[in-house]
C-alpha cells in the first residue's frame, strides 16, 4: 500500500441516505489507501436524478452510473491530484445487493476505483483494465475487503 500522502478531502452528501453508514473517517481511509500522490479530492453522494444528469452532460450517456471521476490533474508532472468523484447512492445500493456485497464493501471499491481514475488509471484497454483491477484488489485486500472481481 502506498505511503500516506497529504490529503485534502471534502465529502458532500447531496443524497444523505448513506451518511450514517458511510462515514467521513471511512472515506478518508479508503481514499488515502489508493493515493500515490498528495491530493485534493471531493467525494459527492448523489441520487439517480443528479447522477443521470451528470453522466448525460459529461459523458453523453443517459443513465445513472455508479461512479464518475472528474480528474483535473492527470499530468504526471502535477504536484497534487485534484478530482471530484461522484457516487450515485441508488446505483451503489442496487449493485451491492445484486453482487451480494455490503454497501460498505461496494462503496470502498468504488471509492478506490474513482481515486485510481483521478490519478490517471483507466480500463479502456485490456492491459490497462488488468493493471487497474489488480491495484484495486491489492488496495482493498489491505483494507480488509475481499477481491471485488470475484463472484460472491
Amino acid at each position: 500500500m502506498p505511503e500516506k500522502n497529504k490529503l485534502s478531502l471534502s465529502v458532500q452528501y447531496a443524497d444523505p441516505r448513506l451518511q450514517a453508514e458511510i462515514t467521513r473517517p471511512m472515506l478518508r481511509r479508503w481514499v488515502q489507501a489508493a493515493l500515490f500522490f498528495p491530493a485534493q479530492i471531493t467525494l459527492r453522494f448523489v441520487d439517480a436524478v443528479e447522477g443521470q444528469a451528470l453522466n448525460l452532460e459529461y459523458r453523453q450517456k443517459d443513465y445513472a452510473t455508479n461512479v464518475l471521476t472528474f480528474a483535473y490533474t492527470e499530468d504526471e508532472e502535477a504536484e497534487q491530484t485534484q478530482a471530484d468523484i461522484i457516487l450515485c447512492t441508488d446505483v451503489l445500493q442496487r449493485e451491492a445487493q445484486e453482487q451480494n456485497k455490503s454497501v460498505i464493501e461496494h462503496c470502498a471499491h468504488l471509492v478506490v476505483h474513482g481515486v485510481l481514475h483521478a490519478q490517471g488509471y483507466d480500463h479502456e484497454e485490456d492491459e490497462e483494465a488488468e493493471e487497474m483491477e489488480g491495484l484495486e484488489t491489492e488496495i482493498l485486500h489491505k483494507l480488509g475487503f475481499a477481491d471485488p472481481y470475484q463472484e460472491a
